[in-house]
């Protein structure tokens, strides 16, 4: 396991192939780390679907609204919703997207950032000062590697659970 500094900012989301953990930055997005504790910690993300999953570019996931449905209809409205939450503002930063960092998912308005986001697959920086970087992968970034492509993949894969590594 990963050498874990602060558990309270830490997530671990359970894939098929084995965990992913997550390094959350609070100094640089605090609203964005406080929604996604505050959903893991609700069980929001478990059994959500990956919707969107663009090889070379990023996996994206936490429709917590539509992605755990498990119909095709409801499947292919993932990534269309969010939380019961309000949206959370732009907490835009230097941080480049590299490869492995966590980036919130929004509408073309720059503040409707709600409870999906994104793992990057390699440094896409034409993303930076676009998109809130809030996270990065510390451990378990070959399962990220594994999750299965397209929009929405045929037979997505799912975070089976998310939970506050300070929690377990």
């Amino acid at each position: 396991m990963a050498d874990i500094k602060d558990p309270e900012n830490t997530i671990i989301i359970e894939l098929k192939d084995g965990p992913v953990i997550i390094e959350l930055l609070p100094d640089v997005a605090p609203k964005h780390v406080e929604r996604m504790k505050e959903l893991a910690r609700a069980g929001a993300y478990d059994n959500v679907a990956f919707h969107r999953v663009i090889d070379g570019f990023m996996a994206q996931t936490g429709d917590v609204q539509h992605g755990n449905m498990e119909n095709d209809f409801n499947l292919r409205r993932a990534g269309t919703g969010g939380s019961d939450k309000p949206d959370v503002p732009a907490e835009f930063s230097k941080l480049p997207h590299d490869r492995g960092t966590i980036g919130a998912a929004r509408s073309a308005n720059p503040d409707s950032a709600n409870s999906q986001f994104f793992i990057n697959f390699s440094d896409n920086h034409f993303l930076n000062g676009q998109y809130t970087v809030y996270g990065r992968v510390i451990e378990g970034m070959e399962h990220v590697d594994k999750i299965a492509r397209g929009e929405p993949p045929m037979n997505p894969d799912r975070m089976i659970s998310v939970k506050v590594a300070a929690d377990e």
